[in-house]
């Protein structure tokens, strides 16, 4: 028998099998050790499960002339001779009810080692057909009574494509933070509502007779006329912060309202928002202990975020003291998606959504266009669903909500527009590729949302960041293991090159060879690198070409050194084959490192 990699069984419907070429995956250093399996006449399709594994198991029908049609120990005796003259242990199994019979091949064969088992079997005039036992997966639409209103989530003009990437994570073992107003009960939701915190220590501000508590319910955000400040109208109850979780999590599949982005991910209602607004200092507090750090007189957070969430902001760039929390929340691992605002205006003049270190948030209408509202500017970094309520009230976006005008009432479901509602889509997003994949930084999950969004529908005037974020697409590039790699070969470079101090940039090349027609469109890119002020350091990818694809770049506030990580890069464009390189420059004085190595994994 060949030498193969072994394949882990996936569940993948009979529909998604395709003609993907798979390829065992190997190592090399700047080349590839093991050239590719020659091409078989055999259909690819014919001698895999599923894209990418090749099968284990093959349905042979005989014709009803022939012995095996009939006898199992005919059956049985024909695979151990199929076996023997492809070079393999064929096992039979049983007969099924169709008559056919079902014969295993083994765990450990590759897709060529498959094909010559099937080319022997369809080499014999006594064989009707012989395919593979694929493999399959529930289909369903969730039964959620408003799921047919919720067209961010699947429509195919403007909707993120959501329902694909359920086939693979539904966030599961994830928390995410919403930094928000609270929440108020609602029964579509609460199963999914794992214990917060109320962050406001200003009581006037919170409007429920008291500071800081573990209690993060929303008593209600109303406001009188001239209350927050001259001129301003009266405002009835926003119930905002439980909008915005039911769009990452509500409950599905149970019969009745909307359905939840992540709806296995389960969230933690964390209030800084209440009459007028919230303060800086309280958001700060509030993105530090979700994210797993400690605040003082706050008890430990048991329900540690990966994911936060903030769809707030305010005037002016991003501060140092919130750059600060949220720079350690990322070295905690959580990823913090923020909306980019609603003022049509460059996001670099609010915050957070200028902060570095977030995902920020722009928001698209339902043609697929930049919401009239949204800011933009080159700071932002994906677009999302916000949707627009000017006529037509579907064209929002719906999630939970509460009837009260002051006080909460009963609950119920609304449609909001904003980048507040943008701003979870892609925090729900997040929430479902940690739960596909645990490995994945935070640098990751951002560079996976933006290299596999697709290009926005409409028009972006402004700039609206790498395009629209397709669910499906990103949760399974970055399904297949650590740092978003789905499997395949990988070529390493393990020379390391000096990076000089404030100096020309260095280059350290990889040769590609034996592949076939272009490059992933989610290649991953991994980096290992020591050194002492990683902030000076900016990392591009160069292709055979000479196309030129920015990994990193510098940046005054990333404090930390060294770099270990993986980049996704949508490199679909460019020619598998052919001399790859990384570059990296230091642009800055007084520090130094070294490439200690890298890899293409395609």
């Amino acid at each position: 028998m060949r030498t193969s990699t072994s394949l882990r069984r996936k569940l993948i419907s009979v529909a998604a099998v395709s003609a993907a070429l798979f390829t065992a995956a190997t190592t090399t250093a700047a080349v590839a050790q093991d050239s590719p399996a020659p091409e078989a006449a055999v259909p690819v399709a014919q001698a895999e499960a599923a894209p990418g594994t090749p099968a284990e198991r093959l349905i042979v029908g005989y014709k009803s002339g022939a012995a095996e049609a009939k006898s199992n120990k005919a059956a049985e005796a024909d695979a151990a001779a199929k076996g023997g003259e492809a070079g393999e242990n064929l096992d039979f199994q049983r007969r099924l009810g169709s008559g056919a019979a079902l014969v295993d091949l083994g765990a450990n064969l590759t897709r060529a080692d498959v094909a010559d088992v099937v080319a022997e079997y369809q080499a014999d005039p006594q064989v009707a057909y012989v395919v593979p036992d694929r493999l399959n997966k529930p289909l369903a639409t969730p039964n959620d009574t408003e799921y047919s209103k919720q067209w961010d989530l699947f429509e195919s003009t403007a909707g993120m494509n959501v329902p694909g990437a359920w086939d693979v994570a539904t966030g599961s073992g994830v928390t995410v933070a919403v930094i928000d107003t609270g929440y108020v009960t609602h029964s579509d939701l609460g199963a999914n509502i794992v214990a917060g915190y109320d962050f406001i220590s200003d009581a006037t501000v919170g409007n429920d007779g008291n500071g800081r508590d573990s209690n993060p319910a929303d008593p209600g955000d109303w406001t009188a006329a001239n209350e927050c400040q001259a001129g301003a109208p009266a405002t009835t109850s926003s119930w905002h912060g439980t909008h915005v979780a039911g769009t990452i999590a509500a409950v599905t599949n149970n019969g009745k309202g909307v359905a939840g982005i992540a709806h296995g991910a389960k969230v933690s209602p964390v209030r800084v928002l209440g009459k007028c607004g919230g303060y800086d200092s309280d958001i700060i507090d509030a993105i530090t202990w979700a994210s797993g750090g400690t605040v003082s007189g706050v008890p430990a957070n048991a329900n540690v975020a990966k994911v936060i969430n903030m769809s707030l902001g305010g005037g002016g760039a991003c501060s140092t003291a919130t750059q600060s929390a949220i720079n350690a929340a990322v070295n905690r691992g959580t990823t913090v998606v923020v909306a980019a605002g609603n003022s049509n205006d460059n996001a670099a003049n609010y915050s957070p959504a200028s902060c570095g270190n977030v995902v920020s948030v722009a928001a698209a209408d339902r043609q697929g266009n930049r919401s009239y509202y949204s800011n933009y500017g080159s700071i932002v970094d994906i677009a999302a669903p916000g949707g627009e309520t000017n006529s037509v009230t579907s064209n929002g976006i719906l999630s939970t909500l509460n009837s009260g005008g002051q006080g909460p009432s009963s609950e119920s479901y609304q449609y909001y527009q904003g980048t507040s509602m943008a701003a979870p889509h892609i925090a729900g997003l997040a929430a479902l590729m940690k739960s596909a994949n645990t490995s994945l930084t935070p640098a990751q999950i951002e560079s996976a949302i933006k290299t596999n969004s697709r290009t926005l529908p409409g028009t972006c005037s402004g700039g609206c960041g790498a395009g629209l974020a397709d669910a499906a697409k990103t949760v399974q590039a970055v399904s297949g293991g650590s740092g978003g790699s789905t499997g395949g070969t990988t070529f390493t470079s393990t020379s390391a090159v000096s990076i000089p101090d404030n100096g020309s940039a260095i280059e350290s090349p990889i040769t590609v060879s034996g592949r076939s027609g272009n490059a992933p469109s989610a290649l991953q890119v991994g980096v290992d690198i020591t050194h002492t002020y990683r902030g000076d350091l900016v990392v591009d990818l160069v292709a055979p070409d000479g196309t030129t694809y920015r990994l990193k770049s510098a940046s005054s506030s990333d404090s930390a050194d060294n770099i270990s990580t993986t980049y996704t890069v949508n490199a679909s464009g460019e020619i598998a084959n052919g001399t790859w390189k990384l570059r990296v420059q230091d642009t800055a004085a007084q520090d130094t490192g070294r490439l200690n190595s890298w890899k293409l994994t395609f």
